[in-house]
């Protein structure tokens, strides 16, 4: 089985120059913790709720640009990749989410843990 059998393709997306308060209300309001940072339709970094929590402790999230908080190594899979790669993948690195890349190496989704578990159900 392929990744882009279980993964979520309709992602939330964000961009670097944003400001952390964009960032945490698009969060709250999609119930999510984290955001893949995009220009146009290239994954530059990923953003999670404790980078956001992290940063706006001593800075002000109204300034704060997400491209200042992400986290711009960005561990990703293709979407033809083998469900057990991608777990392995995110296993070795401790990933709770890893981002899904077509061919042209453009976002095709997010695959996570509860994804994975799904499959083995």
């Amino acid at each position: 089985m392929q990744v882009k059998e279980i993964m979520t393709p309709q992602v939330e997306l964000i961009r670097p120059e944003a400001t952390l308060q964009e960032a945490a209300k698009k969060m709250q309001e999609r119930k999510i913790g984290v955001l893949p940072v995009c220009d146009g339709d290239r994954v530059v970094g990923m953003l999670s709720d404790k980078d956001v929590n992290i940063r706006t402790v001593g800075d002000d999230p109204t300034q704060t640009k997400v491209q200042d908080a992400m986290l711009s190594d960005v561990v990703y899979c293709f979407e033809d990749t083998e469900v057990e790669e991608a777990a392995k993948l995110m296993q070795e690195k401790q990933l709770r989410r890893l981002v899904v890349l077509n061919r042209e190496k453009r976002l095709a989704g997010i695959v996570s843990l509860a994804d994975l578990a799904g499959r083995y159900k």
